[in-house]
């Protein structure tokens, strides 16, 4: 565990408060990449958006379901891919790259998600498909996929802990990740605890604007000063957080 950088629980615990968008606007003060880049792609959804957020750390695995292993084609056991949670940070976020394009079976079921939750995970991701989705969802376990399919086929886990591509991002074993019903994003390490700790101050710069348009006198020359009040208090903001850095 020692090569990968971990923040505080009490960090993680104040991004378990932030819904996944506000996450990502926060992200934005810090200017470290750009908008377009760093979050999954709409491929990759919540089976459960009724859910709180999920945050946690990326363990790897590719995976494929299509034929048979071949003779000469080592897989990984369940066993082996809960034995190589433990070095890495916890709580751990499963993510499966599902080598087969299209998915021709479901990546994970009740049993694979129950072993991953008993070992220390707090949701799972796949590009691929899940299944034994009424019964995940009773273990209150997050799971976000491209799709549900009902048998597993070949299923073969190839490799674990590598750079794998999911949702259009590729996640490294130990990334940080944030997701619930708006989907998932990665946060960028060298930033994390920062962000975390900004995200209360990005939802007092908005809550302004809220209350004025619920407030049921709201006009456009009203609406105009308070989204140019918010403006300015954004740039101040980042120009703080990133003074910061």
């Amino acid at each position: 565990m020692s090569e990968f950088q971990a923040i505080s629980d009490a960090d993680l615990e104040l991004l378990r408060q932030h819904d996944t968008p506000t996450v990502c606007n926060t992200i934005e003060l810090f200017e470290i990449r750009p908008r377009t880049a760093g979050y999954m792609d709409g491929r990759i959804r919540s089976c459960f958006p009724e859910m709180e957020p999920m945050v946690g750390y990326a363990t790897t695995a590719t995976y494929r379901s299509s034929s048979a292993p071949r003779e000469a084609e080592s897989t990984r056991s369940l066993e082996a891919q809960a034995a190589a949670m433990a070095d890495l940070p916890r709580p751990s976020v499963v993510v499966f790259q599902d080598l087969d394009d299209p998915p021709v079976a479901a990546t994970f079921g009740d049993v694979m998600c129950s072993t991953y939750q008993a070992f220390g995970s707090v949701g799972l991701i796949s590009s691929g498909a899940g299944r034994d989705l009424e019964q995940v969802r009773a273990l209150g376990f997050p799971i976000f996929t491209n799709g549900a399919i009902c048998a597993h086929g070949y299923s073969q886990t190839l490799q674990i802990n590598i750079p794998v591509r999911v949702g259009g991002v590729t996640v490294r074993p130990g990334d940080l990740l944030h997701g619930d019903a708006n989907g998932v994003t990665t946060i960028p390490p060298e930033a994390a605890s920062r962000i975390a700790r900004a995200c209360p101050q990005f939802v007092g710069l908005e809550r302004p604007i809220l209350e004025y348009v619920k407030s049921g006198k709201a006009d456009a020359e009203g609406l105009g000063q308070v989204r140019r009040q918010f403006a300015q208090q954004w740039r101040d903001l980042a120009a703080k957080v990133q003074r910061e850095q």
